[in-house]
């Protein structure tokens, strides 16, 4: 460590200050109607999880409510197709430690929860879920510990949703696929991508 890397809380503290008011108030230990009827309008949010291997962070989306609400302490998470990893089970399998991260389009603010997860098999929780006669072959139930808002600084900066597309540039998964094994066909991947993924969307 050079004598410029922080490995002191009470440093921290001294570097930063108290945190203001609404940062110390907005935390709730479950589902407020306001915050309830925030995280209904979200159909997309990160999930982060921690294991013995190391952490993960996933986008998961949607068409509707990216989760679902059993109790005002308990959020359902189902876990649709995908490429099979497994990274964010995998996690909750081992640690169960979980955070997630709501977003809206158009608002620059957005609604965290923590808590921890079991990943479930519950024929009537996996029932509640149908996307076009398809159900997710597991659910991830959350207890939830903390739920709170995030201020708009962020995405303000960002500009999140005022950029224009600013994708034309960037390499497909194909080109990065191929980038870590020789051979490895990314215009056939990239080519057949969207009528694969149409038909395993869920």
């Amino acid at each position: 460590m050079d004598n410029h890397t922080v490995t002191d809380i009470a440093a921290l503290e001294e570097i930063y200050g108290k945190p203001g008011k609404a940062s110390l108030i907005k935390v709730a230990d479950h589902q407020t109607p306001l915050y309830r009827k925030w995280i209904m309008a979200s159909r997309f949010c990160v999930v982060s999880t921690v294991g013995p291997n190391g952490t993960d962070g996933s986008p998961r989306g949607d068409d509707g409510p990216v989760v679902q609400e059993l109790d005002s302490k308990t959020l359902l998470l189902p876990d649709w197709r995908g490429n099979n990893r497994m990274d964010t089970l995998r996690n909750i399998v081992q640690d169960g430690r979980i955070s997630l991260m709501f977003f809206v389009p158009g608002s620059n603010n957005v609604v965290r929860v923590n808590g921890t997860a079991i990943v479930s098999l519950d024929p009537d929780l996996l029932g509640r879920f149908d996307q076009r006669g398809n159900h997710p072959r597991s659910v991830a139930v959350i207890a939830v510990a903390e739920v709170y808002s995030q201020c708009a600084r962020a995405l303000l900066r960002a500009g999140i949703w005022k950029a224009d597309d600013e994708s034309a540039n960037l390499p497909t998964v194909g080109q990065m696929l191929a980038e870590q094994e020789a051979g490895f066909d990314g215009v056939e991947y990239d080519a057949s991508w969207g009528a694969r993924a149409e038909k395993t969307m869920w």
